[in-house]
């Protein structure tokens, strides 16, 4: 009889490994199935033991004939101590849902996109980026290329030489399922067979690609999300990650892991190259690829560009709204010259909805969300008011709930509002809605090829419409209150604003036609939008380094970002002090802890929610203080990216 320690994935104590015993002699890495509990379990034989002097079960099978590669084993493991994580949750993280059931074979084949033929003739700059990579091929380099520049022409060449002449697999991951089908579309070209995974597929989908994955004895090209990491693969030469600064490259829930950094420990186990590129690089991994020496820049654009004009819209200025209450008279005037010349239009606004706020005007009542305290909003085309914390939807009152009167009205401007504004203003034109409440059909990944191909005159979207996209077609890009997230208490609200201005500004001036941006805001001095409309990168940076220095924030210090949450405000309140109180006894002088105080969610589905923030330059003392924060009712995350 052999035995092992096996992690269930399946939490059942803090502790996440339990000793089993097998007649056959598995492999560490072996994907088995096992009881842990009345329950059965997907589990990982993470390493052979003796006999223990207690009882053991039986592993009731194994899944699969090929263990896991060593390499993924060694990343759950530092995933587990880096972020101080329930060994459970990160295998959760890791394997895939249902491996225990039986799927039919299956090809998953990735959707063809038509788009121009395009060979690959890298300029001056460009080659000198990529033998500059080549050089340190076990260095975590950032490429720092300008909106144009040619970036993904790089990681291409890059992935012929791992793929081809070293014979290894290339993982080009990137931040979302949008952006996914224009870079196939470009990576197909190139490469006849591509693995793709990303959120959008089913169970059995995900489970074929992942036992593709496992099985092949051949390099594969895999691009998809985060989660496309932890395919699997066998022999690893190149990881690429685009958009790099995205913070959907952060995941949310234990562990609370950051791609980048997950990735260069991939990267060194196989000793593979990391690229991570980005126009708008985090100021942390700028800072970092400065220190270390590798740092790459691309500062022309690939090819020939035509002028490039930039407005700027004050919106206090009410005589520069004249036509339309939010809709500026220059950007509707832009508009109608653009569609005059068959060209296209995308006006960005990172909010969705029809209006964020709903009052009474007689007695000043708003509709805010009973569970967590928020305004709810306005979407006029289900006639419904929905709160976008916890997803609760209420009907619109025709009075008011407290005075009886009927002067309810809608305030503030979301996506939906906009794209009603412009079919009545531009009647004629072929107008697209792109957000978080796009039906399934009607999400940009859908629709690209019609918006590839112009059939769509104005694109109306959030975040999904303001990153990556290369349009031949669109000729404007419009903002419509650039400003929106400065107001918000949080160290990086300032970077998020500028990294999403130069991002959607870049959509435009990829070629030789004039190209328009009119940007509308109530904070024209603001130095994230003045840096942007300069295209400045290097300005903003020089800023926020300073700032953050002055103020202890990332790069120059380590956070850690603990959230009670409660079912009472009273038991929020007295569990986040006494945590206090042990925090301030145990640590160090060196150690900053800031707190308690309300989340800035402090309620949310029902529950209340209060934040302790600890600052150290010393990633261990954090590590340490975790251990005093109980294991339930507590959200721990180390190395925040946001502290909202």
């Amino acid at each position: 009889m052999h035995f092992y320690l096996v992690a269930p994935t399946i939490r059942a104590h803090s502790q996440g490994f339990f000793t089993y015993q097998s007649e056959s002699d598995l492999s560490i890495g072996s994907v088995v199935l096992v009881e842990i509990g009345k329950r059965e379990s997907v589990g990982i034989v993470i390493k052979k033991v003796s006999k223990p002097g207690f009882k053991t079960k039986d592993i009731i099978k194994l899944i699969e004939e090929k263990p896991l590669p060593t390499q993924l084993l060694h990343l759950a493991n530092w995933l587990q101590q880096y972020y101080s994580s329930p060994v459970a949750a990160v295998w959760q993280t890791i394997m895939p849902r249902g491996l225990d059931k039986k799927r039919r074979a299956k090809v998953v084949e990735s959707t063809k996109f038509s788009r121009k033929k395009t060979d690959i003739t890298l300029n001056t700059e460009q080659d000198k980026a990529l033998k500059s990579i080549l050089k340190n091929p076990k260095a975590t380099s950032l490429l720092q290329g300008i909106t144009g520049s040619g970036k993904t022409a790089i990681y291409i060449e890059l992935a012929k030489k791992t793929i081809q002449n070293d014979k290894k697999s290339a993982i080009i991951l990137v931040p979302e399922i949008a952006l996914t089908s224009q870079l196939i579309g470009e990576f197909q070209q190139h490469f006849p067979d591509i693995l793709l995974a990303h959120s959008g597929m089913s169970e059995a989908e995900r489970h074929i690609v992942w036992q593709v994955a496992l099985n092949s004895d051949k390099p594969q090209l895999v691009i998809g999300p985060r989660s496309a990491l932890f395919l699997p693969i066998r022999d690893i030469g190149l990881i690429v990650i685009d958009e790099a600064h995205e913070a959907s490259f952060k995941q949310e829930q234990a562990p609370r892991y950051l791609a980048s950094r997950a990735a260069r420990v991939l990267a060194n186990e196989h000793g593979a190259t990391l690229v991570l590129g980005s126009a708008t690089p985090t100021v942390a991994d700028r800072f970092m690829a400065e220190t270390a020496g590798n740092l790459i820049r691309l500062d022309k654009t690939a090819k020939k560009i035509g002028a490039v004009e930039t407005e700027l819209i004050d919106n206090r200025q009410r005589n520069n709204f004249t036509k339309h209450q939010f809709i500026s008279n220059r950007l509707i005037d832009v508009i109608e010259q653009t569609l005059d010349k068959k060209q296209q239009v995308l006006l960005f606004h990172n909010r969705r909805g029809s209006a964020s706020t709903t009052l009474c005007e007689n007695c000043g009542w708003s509709a805010i969300c009973g569970r967590c305290f928020v305004p709810m909003v306005l979407h006029a085309d289900i006639h419904k008011l929905v709160c976008h914390v916890c997803g609760t939807r209420e009907n619109i009152p025709k009075a008011c709930p407290d005075c009886g009167r009927t002067g309810v009205i809608h305030k503030g401007i979301g996506t939906k509002s906009i794209a009603e504004a412009l079919a009545k203003i531009f009647p004629t034109a072929k107008i697209a809605r792109f957000d978080g409440d796009s039906a399934a059909h009607e999400t940009l990944d859908k629709m690209y090829q019609d918006v590839y191909s112009g059939k769509v005159d104005i694109i109306v979207g959030t975040q999904v419409v303001a990153k990556g996209l290369d349009l031949p077609n669109l000729a404007v890009v419009g903002v419509v209150q650039a400003d929106g997230g400065l107001i918000l208490p949080d160290f990086a609200a300032e970077e998020r604003v500028f990294q999403l201005l130069l991002q959607v500004m870049g959509r435009v001036g990829r070629d030789e036609k004039l190209s328009k941006i009119v940007v509308q805001t109530y904070q024209p001095e603001s130095e994230a939008i003045q840096s942007a409309l300069k295209r400045d990168y290097d300005e903003f940076y020089r800023y926020t380094v300073a700032k953050r220095k002055r103020d202890s924030f990332p790069p120059f210090t380590y956070l850690l970002k603990l959230t009670c949450v409660y079912k009472t405000e009273s038991g929020a309140v007295k569990a986040a002090r006494d945590l206090m109180k042990n925090l301030e006894k145990a640590a160090p002088k060196s150690v900053k802890i800031l707190g308690p105080s309300p989340a800035f969610y402090e309620r949310a589905h029902g529950t209340y929610r209060w934040q302790i923030l600890v600052k150290s330059s010393q990633r261990a003392e954090l590590l340490k203080l975790i251990e005093l924060v109980p294991d339930t009712k507590w959200q721990v995350e180390l190395d925040p990216i946001s502290l909202l």
